[in-house]
């Protein structure tokens, strides 16, 4: 019988449990598949915790890739044999699951399906925040915290293939030297130095006009320091905590700023635009462009201990669990 995650009560990465579930035949619009590499994000800790509550009990994860074992009754774009990668809904921590059709894409010929799982919800998320929350232009400077993140490494090349000009922040000299690496124009260790008034400094006093920011609480109201006047906040995570309530007014005093907290589900909701950020991602991937790092991998079994390293910012780039 195959295994899964699955946990009972929200809480810390201990109520995560190994358990054998049931995996019956596909219906209708659906497919079975087993997996072959499972990608680890931070929402799933966010999922776990309960800070984004899900039905319990529950599995968790939302990115993965594998082979089509059988499809059900309507579904009309895959086979039995295909290869897919998809992000969404929760049940990736798992050897083999039920998705739903609409959601799986297959994976063009020549793209390595680990590094599919590890980069394809980081990716869309990239694609949807550069090139529709805010559509970066050639030229132009602008700022990403944790630029060593998962989603940092990958937005950095990104946006160097546009042309931007990218101020990248780290926790560390070592993040900062993998971020320098990536192209980051310039690297600031946001725990040691002031990173608002440095970007200053490097923007001529005028700010950015965007930034994408991951940290959360620990970097929030920097972050808006950093802004030109009608700037945008991109705010995307709470990698140091949640952001506390704000007052709207400090978005007038600050220039007329915009602020938004998107989530990439709701840019790839519709199949058209799924289909359309995957093609875009593996196009930078298949170019070149976009090279992912796959810094460590674990057993399913151990997804406790993926979970405790992702807290801990012990990580840099993308970390799978191995089915």
């Amino acid at each position: 019988m195959p295994k899964a995650i699955r946990f009972y009560a929200p809480g810390g990465p201990e109520v995560l449990r190994l358990e054998d579930v049931a995996i019956g035949d596909p219906g209708p619009g659906e497919c079975r598949v087993r997996h072959t590499a499972i990608g680890v994000n931070f929402v799933d800790t966010y999922h776990r915790s309960g800070l984004y509550p899900l039905p319990l009990p529950s599995g968790l994860g939302v990115e993965g890739a594998g082979v089509v074992e059988a499809v059900g009754a309507g579904v009309g774009h895959l086979a039995p044999g295909d290869r897919v990668v998809y992000t969404g809904p929760i049940g990736s921590y798992s050897e083999v699951r039920l998705a739903p059709a609409e959601r799986l894409v297959r994976l063009p010929a020549g793209v390595d399906p680990r590094e599919a799982a590890a980069a394809f919800t980081k990716g869309l998320t990239v694609w949807a925040f550069v090139t529709r929350a805010h559509p970066v232009h050639a030229g132009e400077t602008v700022l990403v915290q944790a630029a060593a993140g998962g989603v940092g490494l990958l937005m950095v090349q990104w946006l160097k293939a546009i042309g931007a000009n990218v101020i990248g922040t780290a926790g560390s000299d070592e993040k900062a030297a993998r971020a320098r690496q990536a192209g980051c124009d310039h690297v600031i260790v946001y725990t040691r130095d002031d990173f608002a008034r440095r970007v200053r400094e490097l923007t001529n006093g005028a700010g950015v006009p965007v930034v994408y920011d991951s940290v959360g609480k620990a970097t929030f109201e920097g972050s808006l320091d950093c802004l030109a006047p009608r700037g945008l906040m991109v705010s995307f995570g709470n990698a140091s905590g949640v952001v506390p309530p704000f007052d709207l007014m400090e978005l007038a005093r600050r220039g007329s700023l915009f602020l938004t907290r998107p989530s990439v589900f709701h840019y790839i909701a519709r199949r058209e635009e799924l289909e359309e950020g995957a093609a875009a991602l593996f196009a930078m991937m298949g170019s070149g462009k976009l090279k992912v790092e796959i810094s460590r991998s674990w057993p399913l079994a151990q997804a406790a201990e993926a979970h405790r390293a992702l807290q801990a910012r012990a990580t840099t780039g993308s970390v799978l669990l191995e089915p």
